[in-house]
């Protein structure tokens, strides 16, 4: 794989998942991990994506670019948020996940809704704090700096003292075999005690990582209620899923 294309592949990666590892890039294209160190240092220099220690995040996973509005694949992501929040009633009890599809969605929200929120994300605590009828409860422990969501045993445990109406997932990656998965161990605990905490769970998802999977399982797909994207539910792409029992949206 020449250079350009190794670059192209990198990028698409970051985009989609917004968090690679320089191990799995490395085993993907085949290349040696010093290669693939080299093209993150010059996509990085390039401002295209966040170099970090082990691999790279996207753009999108950090204040200054936040500031720009970057947002991959953002009008699709504003599709999947306004389907969202259509579920959201009054009264309920809402857990989250962090992800800017999470974010988006905090946005859709109508300025009428009076509902709780929990969460450990903090991008989405700030975008929940804009709606005056929203009651937030902040789940705290040490904060992942990659993923801007809080994480660890302490986290865990408050959010198994919850029963809440629902989970909305911001989701890296899911095809029928692996079901959810993830690339960071961590969010992967917190997302995998919101599930065990909740009456339904609602899995959110550009159509672009339908059928991809990352090294971390989250769940099976029969601990899925619904799953929404921005595709028509009758699409090819999502039979399978309706076939799995998911109702897809």
């Amino acid at each position: 794989m020449l250079k350009k294309e190794r670059h192209a592949y990198i990028l698409r990666q970051v985009d989609l998942h917004n968090k690679v590892l320089s191990s799995n890039l490395s085993v993907e294209i085949q290349v040696s991990e010093d290669t693939i160190r080299r093209d993150l240092q010059e996509l990085s220099d390039e401002g295209r994506i966040i170099k970090v220690h082990g691999g790279a995040l996207s753009r999108s996973f950090n204040y200054f670019y936040d500031q720009g509005n970057y947002i991959y694949s953002r009008s699709h992501k504003k599709i999947i948020a306004d389907k969202t929040a259509q579920l959201i009633t009054d009264g309920m009890i809402v857990m989250t996940s962090g992800g800017t599809t999470i974010q988006e969605m905090a946005r859709a929200l109508p300025p009428t809704l009076k509902a709780t929120f929990i969460t450990g994300s903090i991008p989405a605590v700030l975008e929940y704090m804009q709606h005056p009828g929203i009651e937030i409860i902040l789940i705290g422990d040490k904060v992942s700096k990659s993923a801007k969501i809080t994480v660890g045993g302490d986290a865990i445990s408050r959010i198994r003292q919850i029963r809440a109406d629902l989970c909305i997932l911001g989701i890296n990656a899911i095809d029928v075999e692996h079901g959810i998965t993830d690339n960071d161990w961590d969010v992967v605990q917190i997302k995998k005690a919101m599930i065990e905490s909740a009456r339904k769970v609602i899995c959110v998802s550009i159509s672009e990582k339908i059928n991809s999977y990352q090294p971390f399982q989250v769940c099976a797909l029969k601990d899925i209620d619904i799953l929404i994207t921005e595709s028509d539910p009758d699409s090819t792409l999502l039979k399978p899923y309706k076939d799995a029992g998911i109702e897809v949206i």
